[in-house]
């Protein structure tokens, strides 16, 4: 609390400082204090202890003593999150599209607003510059709210958390025991929990936001109906590619100064997403991974993956993420290499390991149901026309939904959303 604080005073009064400079050089200088002091705390917080370990290693490779870790605090729950929503701000005063925010009441709301401090989506100050003092809510608005945050409270109680059960068997299974349908299988059910667990939390966020009179960027466009990494990673957690777009690829250059500096430029981002999501070397590996396809894809995608059939290419994209999320979930080397080799077959076990799926076909039907509903299905059959259209049956809906969650959390130990830690 005391860091959101201290946060919220000081890009205050940095917002209104670069405000009044005229020269652009004063402007530049400021916001280059602010955006350092703001990504100062965050590497404090969530990197210190892992540079530290790394320096630690370089020292053991030269035969000389290590540095003492010591113990760092607690990483602030959400500040990723708010950091980039500070540095947003600061950047945008810098460049006059949005004017410094003069009470420090509407500032510390911006920041500290509870629906999507947690987990996202990231909001830009410009998008909810007028709500903080015009907001507008209704019976019609509040009832949307209710109806979103059902939704993605059932995404997240009643899909994605008895998904992570079957998820956490398979993946502490001995290297024995793993088969190449089962980590094939892992990594399918893998992605589907994260997407349910993450967009459930921004369904949510979007439900809570509608019923205080905010409105908050959609973070998810159905990801997995995408036929490119690229195209992935614009319908994948929006908010955070949107924001990386406008406040480090376009200032790095983007695609202005020939095409050997977009590719460094892209690879660059995709190296920074990785590090963002955690101070691990899977995360860094998971960013370099896609970063990888995302250079090959600028560079012959249209000319090659291009022509292919739509079909295909969702076939190459969901083969590329779905491998992407082993190198995601997996932070041992040797596991993961291992994981890789059965899973492409380059390593064969004697196992008869058969997965547990607890209560037989209710998993296997929420795997069919969450992989369903991870495409627009419901809109392209018009079911959820047909269900709109009759205000008892989506009554009755939703109120299943919800009720179904508060027995589901009632019941099961405590699960918390994946993305609270990043």
């Amino acid at each position: 609390m005391i860091i959101m604080i201290v946060s919220i005073l000081f890009n205050y009064a940095f917002g209104i400082l670069i405000e009044r400079k005229e020269k652009l050089l004063s402007r530049n200088i400021l916001l280059a204090i602010g955006v350092t002091l703001n990504l100062s705390t965050l590497v404090y917080f969530k990197y210190a202890s892992f540079f530290v370990s790394i320096y630690n290693d370089f020292l053991d490779a030269l035969s000389l003593s290590p540095v003492v870790i010591e113990e760092y605090a607690t990483l602030p729950i959400g500040i990723s999150f708010y950091t980039f929503q500070s540095i947003s701000y600061l950047v945008d005063v810098s460049r006059r599209q949005t004017s410094a925010q003069k009470n420090v009441i509407n500032l510390g709301l911006y920041i500290s607003l509870f629906p999507q401090l947690i987990a996202g989506p990231i909001v830009r100050y410009q998008e909810i510059e007028d709500q903080l003092v015009n907001r507008f809510s209704n019976l019609t608005q509040f009832n949307e709210g209710i109806r979103r945050f059902v939704r993605g409270l059932g995404k997240k109680v009643l899909i994605a958390d008895p998904i992570a059960y079957i998820v956490d068997e398979i993946f502490m299974l001995s290297v024995g025991e793993l088969t190449t349908p089962i980590a094939w299988f892992a990594a399918l059910c893998y992605g589907i929990q994260v997407y349910f667990d993450f967009s459930g939390y921004s369904d949510m966020a979007i439900g809570l936001g509608k019923m205080f009179g905010f409105k908050f960027p959609e973070n998810f466009n159905y990801p997995f109906k995408a036929r490119s990494i690229r195209d992935f990673w614009t319908r994948w957690h929006m908010t955070l590619s949107i924001w990386f777009r406008d406040y480090l690829y376009i200032p790095l250059g983007g695609n202005r100064k020939g095409k050997v500096r977009t590719l460094f430029n892209l690879f660059t981002i995709f190296f920074v997403v990785g590090l963002w999501h955690g101070a691990n070397w899977n995360f860094i590996n998971y960013g370099l991974y896609m970063g990888i396809f995302i250079v090959i894809e600028k560079v012959i995608y249209d000319r090659t993956l291009g022509h292919l059939p739509s079909i295909l290419q969702t076939i190459y994209m969901l083969l590329i993420v779905n491998v992407g999320w082993i190198i995601f979930r997996l932070e041992d080397a040797a596991a993961l290499d291992d994981f890789l080799q059965i899973m492409f077959g380059f390593k064969s076990t004697d196992s008869n390991y058969t997965i547990n799926m607890f209560t037989g076909y209710y998993s296997s039907f929420l795997i069919v149901l969450g992989a369903l509903l991870s495409y627009p299905t419901l809109e392209y059959f018009k079911i959820d026309k047909f269900i709109h259209d009759r205000p008892i049956i989506d009554w009755l809906l939703y109120f299943s939904i919800f009720i179904l969650s508060v027995v589901e959390i009632v019941n099961n130990v405590y699960s918390p959303f994946i993305y609270f830690r990043f």
